[in-house]
This record gives C-alpha cells, sequence and structure tokens, in this order.
C-alpha cells in the first residue's frame, strides 16, 4: 500500500535537503506514531519497517520511545529469578 502526502515544493526541497531519504523518515515516523499511541504491536512496527527486533528497539530510542523497554533493574531481576529457578 501506498500513501503519499503533498507538501509545498520548497518545503519538500528543504526537508529532501535536510533530511536526506524523507520518504523513508516519514513513514518511520508515521509507523512510531502508530505504535507510541497502541495501534500497532511492536513485531508490526519491525516487520513494517522491514527491520530485527533489536532494530526496532533502536528505532524507538531514536524516537525517545522508551516506555516499553524494560529497565536495568528489571533486567537484573528477571536475571536473578532466572537464576533462582535453575537453582543457581
Amino acid at each position: 500500500m501506498a500513501i503519499s502526502i503533498r507538501l509545498p515544493e520548497g518545503v519538500e526541497r528543504h526537508l529532501r535537503a535536510e533530511v536526506g531519504n524523507l520518504d523513508q523518515e516519514v513513514k518511520e515516523l508515521a509507523l512510531v506514531g502508530l505504535y507510541r499511541e497502541g495501534k500497532i504491536s511492536h513485531s508490526t512496527l519491525a516487520v513494517s519497517l522491514g527491520i530485527s527486533r533489536y532494530a526496532t528497539d533502536a528505532v524507538l530510542k531514536r524516537h525517545n520511545v522508551t516506555e516499553d523497554l524494560i529497565t536495568l533493574e528489571e533486567f537484573d531481576e528477571q536475571v536473578a529469578g532466572l537464576n533462582k529457578m535453575l537453582g543457581e
């Protein structure tokens, strides 16, 4: 599916010079916005952008979407829980 938006020529020219791949940037911004609003999942975002789960985390971080990423403390708690389950 293709979605297009119309921008005044001068605005488009400026953005293309500033951003580079404007089409990809707009696609990424739109999809990250939908993710932020809870309208698409992490995996849908990854598939839509054609990138891995880990690359998707990097995209989200670049756009300051970090609320669903675990903290270091949460990670440590998960590791401790797994170690306890494994008897370590």
